[in-house]
């Protein structure tokens, strides 16, 4: 292979690292604003490019990427331990599927339309200031070394580490894609948490199903708890899932899709350098009680295209401060088993409206809705939690590393 004889240098407005779902999003936040050019630096092909994922999230009426959502559901249900369901309807909410293969090509195909939009394929190997902005050095797929330099950088790639945190969880996961030879699904109806699985010692474990058609399904196996599985005992209780519980009969898995989501309390940084910003989850988008993430990466996606039109770089905290301060509380209790997960969650399905409790899951509350909710749990030990986080000491935990195979890796919300 021929290379050139030295680096290539080129000047930027804005670059964007990482091509998922937070960077994609806010490089369609920029770009239809059409104040700023961006160019999203997206790994090629190859082990370094994340497998296919499935992104979840509820919102009312139209949104900017409903030409990518792949499901509906109007209805949702939680299943108690002794198999008792809770079925509700948080209208005017819907609970939407959305495919990353599907999400990328109506993103790229945008970015190509825009005069500001470009799409690099390329891995990033180091982003870092300079005195009047910040660089990315990249490998390109033909291996040249290319740097960007820019006046804004915003980096979506997974941190190396997490930050310290006085509790650490992980929302880990596998899901087969499945199809029954008679039907077996509700499509009307998400099964958000069916808590009809065998429990861990530590944490809590539920399935989750979101029928596609009454032959087909994503069927997955979840856990909260402290460490991943094997890519074997997820299989084992999958099976045992679909087979014991859901009673499917006779099935084919078509696809699968395996990942690790940190439920932390640790502060992500959103800015590490004058010009270099985190956003995703490296970002603390990601809610730490529930792992959801893609309708936070939007909200701070336009908030994002806001300041940069009016100015001024800025990323705005993703999530509240009560609503952190909650999660951690609830983090803290389930990780020292003073509440029980599966009663605790069922419960607030039973006892709260659901419009309600979607938007309070979301951050969308007030404080008064927030004081109701929160009479609705364990009362005595979410405040003995309560008043021992201060005196906790914020610790270095190991990041989230599956212990399956590296191309099963992928992020659900």
């Amino acid at each position: 292979m021929n290379r050139p004889d030295g680096p290539s240098r080129e000047a930027c407005d804005v670059v964007i690292v990482g091509g998922g779902a937070s960077g994609l999003s806010l490089a369609h936040s920029l770009t239809a604003t059409g104040s700023r050019a961006v160019t999203v630096v997206e790994a090629p092909g190859g082990p370094r490019r994340a497998p296919e994922r499935t992104w979840c999230y509820w919102d009312e009426g139209t949104g900017d990427f409903d030409e990518a959502v792949c499901a509906t559901w109007s209805r949702l249900r939680v299943h108690d331990a002794e198999g008792d369901a809770v079925t509700v309807n948080p209208s005017p909410l819907h609970y939407r599927m959305i495919r990353s293969s599907v999400f990328e090509r109506l993103v790229h195909a945008r970015l190509a339309r825009s005069p500001g939009g470009r799409l690099l394929r390329a891995t990033a190997d180091t982003v870092r200031g300079t005195p009047d902005g910040a660089e990315v050095r990249c490998t390109t797929a033909d291996g040249r070394t290319l740097t960007l330099r820019a006046r804004h950088v915003f980096d979506s790639r997974p941190p190396c580490t997490l930050p310290p945190a006085r509790t650490q969880l992980m929302q880990h996961f596998r899901g087969w894609f499945v199809r029954t030879d008679t039907a077996r699904f509700d499509t009307r109806v998400a099964d958000l948490m069916d808590f009809r699985v065998r429990q861990p010692c530590h944490g809590l474990a539920f399935g989750y199903v979101l029928p596609l058609t009454p032959d087909r399904a994503l069927v997955e196996y979840t856990e909260f708890s402290r460490t991943p599985l094997t890519t074997t005992a997820y299989e084992a209780a999958l099976t045992r899932y679909c087979g014991d519980t859901l009673r499917l009969g006779s099935y084919r898995v078509e696809t699968a899709e395996q990942g690790v989501i940190p439920m932390t309390d640790g502060r992500f940084p959103r800015q590490v350098g004058p010009a270099v910003f985190r956003i995703g989850m490296a970002g603390g988008a990601t809610r730490p009680a529930t792992g959801y993430t893609f309708a936070a990466v939007q909200r701070q996606s336009r908030a994002v295209a806001a300041a940069l039109q009016g100015g001024h770089a800025h990323v705005p905290p993703p999530h509240g401060r009560r609503a952190l301060a909650m999660d951690a509380v609830l983090l803290r209790a389930l990780d020292t088993g003073r509440i029980n997960g599966p009663d605790f969650f069922t419960a607030l399905f039973r006892r709260v409206p659901p419009h309600r409790l979607l938007r309070f899951l979301d951050g969308a509350t007030s404080l008064r809705e927030e004081c109701g909710i929160g009479l609705r749990t364990p009362v005595g030990a979410m405040l003995r939690t309560a008043v021992e986080l201060p005196f906790l000491p914020r610790r270095h935990h190991p990041a989230p590393e599956p212990k399956g195979a590296p191309d099963d890796r992928a992020a659900r919300p």
